[in-house]
Parts: C-alpha cells; structure tokens; sequence
C-alpha cells in the first residue's frame, strides 16, 4: 500500500520532536522521575505512538482517527458532538479528526434522521475496507508492544489502567 500524505502535514512525530523511544539513559540520574507513574506513563506513550505511527503509515491514520473509524463504524449514526463525547476531546477537536478522515475518504455526514440541524457519520465503503485491515494491524502493533508482559500482566496493565482513566475527582482537582 503507498503512504497517503498526512492531513496535517506539519504534524510531527515523536522521533522528529526529539522524543525518544522511552529508554531511560544509562548514567543519567533521573531522581524522582522514576517514582512517578505519570512519567513512567509518558516514556511509553512515546514508544507506543511512535509504533503506532510507523505501522499505520501508509493509510494516514494517527491514534485519534482510528478511535473515530472505531467508534463510528460501532455506533451507526453517531453525531459529531456524540464522538466528541466519547472520545473524551473537544468538538472542535472531534471536527478536525472527521474533516481529516472524511479527506482521506474514510468518512461521510450524512443528514441525522433524529435531528434535521445535525449531521450523522458513516464509514465509507473505503473506510470500513481500511478499519478492517488497520484493526489487524493495530492487534499485531498492541501485541508487539506487550510481548514482553504475560497475559496475566497484560490484563492486570489493562485494568490498572481503566480505574486510572475512570477515576473521578483526583484528576485536576484542586
């Protein structure tokens, strides 16, 4: 498959920011860095999504845009404020990731049969072919990056981090 030019085509990378791939520097004396869960968090975030960009490369998809194809490939009529909603980011945020699929020919709005001022979004023909191969490519990506934990440690990981990403009033609060 060629590689689609990005949508955002000043949007880099990890790698091009100077991010590394999360390994700590032997000799480097990281002090409380290392206590702490965000930045433990952080380094393999930057491994992880550098991965995921690699692999995903030639459909032009970044981690926001497969959530979108996930969820509205799942959710038949999904609004764009619903997608907002359920991907956790502003609707002006949700309208830059739809403008891009829809751009990538991934997407359609289409007139929302329960409210005549919104539209509803769709997966194009071409969009549920893409999630179907980016799904598998995403399943072999998540396994590479876990090969190293057992599927106990993958389950554990899994459910650490859903009460993390759950908790409410910790987060932010003054």
């Amino acid at each position: 498959m060629s590689r689609r030019p990005s949508s955002r085509p000043n949007q880099r990378r990890p790698e091009q920011r100077g991010e590394t791939s999360g390994a700590e520097l032997p000799g480097v004396a990281y002090g409380v860095l290392d206590e702490l869960i965000g930045y433990a968090l952080r380094r393999a975030q930057i491994r992880i999504y550098q991965d995921f960009l690699d692999a995903l490369a030639p459909w032009g998809v970044t981690p926001p845009r497969f959530s979108a194809m996930t969820l509205i490939c799942h959710n038949g009529g999904m609004k764009l404020t619903e997608l907002a909603r359920a991907m956790g980011i502003a609707r002006s945020g949700a309208v830059e990731v739809v403008n891009s699929l829809e751009k990538l020919g991934y997407v359609d709005r289409t007139a929302s049969v329960s409210d005549k001022r919104a539209h509803a979004l769709a997966l194009t023909p071409k969009g549920q072919k893409a999630l179907e191969q980016i799904t598998e490519i995403i399943r072999q990506h998540d396994a590479r990056i876990s090969s190293t934990l057992s599927a106990k440690e993958q389950s554990e990981l899994l459910r650490l981090l859903d009460k993390l990403g759950r908790s409410s009033g910790t987060v932010g609060a003054a």
